[in-house]
């Protein structure tokens, strides 16, 4: 029945892939459009009291607005965590943020990480939950949905067109009509919505126990829908409030998958050529079935441990997963999770067998299994354009892409940007096991695995954490901070700038000879230059991580 539901589950995200693709790619056409008389009048005061024209910016313009637009914000609600214990709307009297926490927790949610050094229901007030937290889950996704974008129109041979249009756009054309129809959804189905206190019931044993609650259904549509994953309970979508049953968690995987499957389809329109949005969208949605194919196969194995001792598994491996939704759900919610860049969760990573652990790691190093609400699919784009230079290599052409050479200056670009990744990942995870052994649960391969996840969470703007980790100290608070800041933005200039040095080339005839980006072939090609490029980048610390532990639990 599990795989019945998971099989329903995938079916339902691609029926709504293709038409949400669509309206995407309208949602940003800066020519009139029918959109523009149902959201024009909330646009055009915007624009009216920014001061924004729909003025094309360089690559140089779009990158700078991206960066400064988010640095002011971030100083803006880092800010409000300082004084939030002096603020309004915190009725619970919840202490203001320590400073490194409060640095590490701004940067998170900005740069659509939602990585959580603190337990939701008690870190923060309602005011920093609104105006800080749920602000930024609108603005974040927006600005790397603006981002991919532009990139997107580079790569056609147009104009990057405008960061602060292309924002608001996508907040109030995609993020903010859905989230709103899906929180009303949430209600119905049990979420709370509430701004009154934390609620106080006596036990049947006399004891007086406070229940946390609030404005948790508003928060919860956004957190899916944008792909930020932090949640307003510290145990995010395990805890019964966020995430009540079998119909709230189909919702909120549809709501994961949803703008990372339909984006390949925003592509291909953009574009003009819609075979090769399919091609992607395929190649991606391989890697995705075979990598939740290892991770349910591992679960449902169990502990092999456990196994030989007699001990019965035909429930799989339950430790740390909710009995409501039990293996099955648990495997496929870490799956898209971490394939589509949110982080949400339902289960308790640090808890998942090491091949399960191990398939999560992978979907965040690789950041192109689907690859989420914007930057992630940036990544998908410039593997794209690794396959068609290695192919060009193989037969002796100057690399062709949509029309366009491929040469020394963007693959000089694009070489930096495959790089910094593994540098973000791999030297702060090295740094931590030598000087914060302490704040490792376990030690061994299952404690370097605890340190190496949460520098790939950071790096890959994804979130979810092993909650064994002790993170909570101004180590890994500033630590990650950085890698969060530079993991975002640093790619975003680069492929930026390869999007801006596209956009000026002038197209060249197909011929022939031509590399053909929009049949099996290159999907083939792009799963190898993904696989080989990206998976073995990183299988020596994997192999000292989850695959050592795996091996090691072999009877």
């Amino acid at each position: 029945m599990s795989f019945i539901a998971i099989a329903i589950t995938l079916l339902l995200s691609l029926l709504l892939a293709r038409p949400a693709g669509l309206y995407i790619a309208q949602a940003f056409n800066y020519e009139k459009t029918g959109l523009d008389r149902w959201f024009g009048w909330i646009e055009k005061p915007i624009y009216a009291i920014g001061g924004i024209r729909k003025e094309n910016y360089s690559w140089k313009q779009y990158a700078l607005a991206v960066v400064l637009s988010n640095s002011v914000m971030i100083l803006l609600v880092y800010l409000i965590f300082r004084f939030q214990g002096a603020l309004p709307l915190n009725p619970s009297g919840v202490a203001s943020m320590e400073p490194t926490l409060a640095f590490n927790t701004a940067i998170s949610f900005m740069t659509n990480t939602n990585l959580q050094h603190y337990s939701g229901e008690s870190g923060l007030s309602y005011l920093s939950q609104m105006l800080g937290i749920l602000f930024m889950m609108f603005v974040a996704p927006a600005s790397a949905l603006a981002v991919a974008i532009a990139f997107i129109r580079g790569l056609a041979g147009k104009p990057l067109g405008n960061f602060f249009v292309d924002m608001i756009r996508g907040i109030t054309r995609i993020l903010l009509p859905v989230s709103f129809v899906l929180a009303f959804v949430f209600v119905a189905l049990g979420v709370p919505q509430t701004l009154e206190p934390t609620a106080v019931a006596n036990t049947l044993e006399g004891v007086k126990q406070e229940i946390a609650r609030g404005p948790v259904a508003s928060f919860l549509s956004i957190k899916e829908l944008g792909n930020n994953g932090g949640g307003f309970f510290g145990v995010n979508s395990a805890h019964p409030f966020e995430n009540p049953g079998a119909i709230s968690n189909l919702l909120q995987i549809l709501l994961m998958m949803l703008l990372g499957t339909a984006l390949p389809f925003t592509y291909g329109k953009m574009v003009g050529n819609k075979k090769q949005g399919r091609v992607l969208f395929v190649s991606m949605a391989m890697m995705f079935i075979v990598f939740l194919g290892i991770s349910l196969a591992s679960e449902n194995a169990g502990n092999p441990v456990m196994n030989a001792l007699g001990i019965q598994h035909q429930q799989g491996s339950m430790e740390g997963k909710e009995m409501r939704f039990g293996v099955a759900q648990s495997a496929l919610y870490s799956v898209v999770t971490t394939a589509t860049e949110t982080g949400a969760v339902n289960t308790m990573h640090d808890t998942l067998t090491p091949i399960g652990g191990l398939i999560t790691i992978g979907n965040m190093m690789l950041n192109t299994v689907f690859g989420g609400v914007g930057a992630g699919f940036v990544n998908v784009l410039m593997y794209a354009m690794i396959a068609v230079f290695l192919s060009g290599l193989m037969v002796g052409r100057t690399p062709e892409f949509l029309g366009k050479k491929i040469e020394g200056k963007e693959m000089k670009l694009i070489a930096i940007t495959l790089i910094i990744n593994p540098l973000l990942i791999l030297l702060p995870t090295a740094l931590a096991l030598m000087t914060q052994s302490d704040t490792l649960s376990n030690p061994g391969f299952h404690g370097l695995t605890q340190a190496l996840y949460e520098f790939t969470s950071s790096a890959a703007n994804n979130g979810s954490g092993f909650e064994g980790l002790g993170d909570a100290t101004p180590f890994w608070n500033i630590s990650t901070g950085i890698v969060m800041f530079i993991g975002r933005y640093f790619s975003i200039i680069t492929m930026l700038a390869v999007a801006g040095s596209l956009a000026v080339k002038k197209s060249v005839p197909e011929t022939s000879g031509t590399f053909r980006t929009d049949n099996a072939l290159f999907g083939t090609v792009f799963l190898g230059a993904v696989l080989i490029v990206g998976a073995l980048t990183f299988f020596p610390a994997l192999a000292l991580g989850p695959i050592a532990e795996f091996l090691t639990l072999k009877p």
